[in-house]
């Protein structure tokens, strides 16, 4: 009897800490807005990346669709063992908004309008060890409706040497996003200046922009 009785207090137990963590998990998306269309989606587990390696965590977009990827960081030279963080994104004009922003007529075009309209680096001034925010705004416009692959390529230059590598491909519909990848320094990060280069691709139509920070 004693066994049984404990064996039923630990099943209580742990159904509720699953049933915490899902009330829990549900309004954190709800917090972020994963339940709203294509608004605060965090899409992803972080990505730890070792030194000269490849690491990744699967990705769910939650977009409506079904769509998977993989955030992929290569961190080198002065960034090796730091950590790639958690994926997100905010979905801020609709695809018939950006479709009259950009006067793209998608019965005509024959490719995938790709603009990044600003990309950034917050805070763009830290210390060993702190996390940077890499941030881009962009647009990605095809045929109306449809659901494109859109992969996100940022690299990291410090001195001109390519220090870090972060990239995603998701599937996304017509719209302007902004996108978060969180850098996460190692304590021994190199001082100065590192220079982002946001790249945004989709079918045959690409874009890029430049953004810096400083580790002081």
């Amino acid at each position: 009897m004693l066994k049984r009785a404990i064996s039923v207090s630990l099943l209580v137990v742990i159904s509720a800490i699953l049933i915490g963590g899902c009330a829990s998990q549900t309004a954190e998306q709800k917090k972020g807005g994963v339940l709203e269309e294509h608004k605060g989606a965090a899409v992803g587990a972080g990505a730890g990346a070792v030194a000269g390696g490849v690491a990744g965590g699967v990705i769910g977009a939650q977009t409506g669709h079904t769509a998977a990827g993989i955030v992929i960081g290569a961190l080198l030279g002065g960034l090796a063992g730091g950590v790639i963080g958690h994926y997100a994104y905010d979905k801020k004009q609709t695809e018939a908004e950006a479709q009259n922003k950009y006067q793209y007529d998608y019965n005509e075009s024959k490719s995938h309008l790709v603009r990044v309209e600003s990309v950034d680096a917050v805070p763009n001034e830290v210390y060993p060890g702190q996390t940077v925010e890499l941030v881009a705004t962009y647009t990605v416009l095809g045929p109306q409706g449809t659901v494109m692959d859109v992969t996100e390529v940022r690299e990291v230059r410090h001195e001109g040497t390519l220090e870090g590598k972060p990239q995603i491909t998701v599937q996304k519909e017509g719209g302007t996003y902004e996108s978060k990848i969180p850098l996460v320094l190692p304590s021994d990060a190199q001082r100065g200046t590192y220079v982002v280069t946001t790249t945004i691709q989709s079918g045959n139509s690409s874009d890029s922009r430049e953004s810096t920070f400083t580790v002081n």
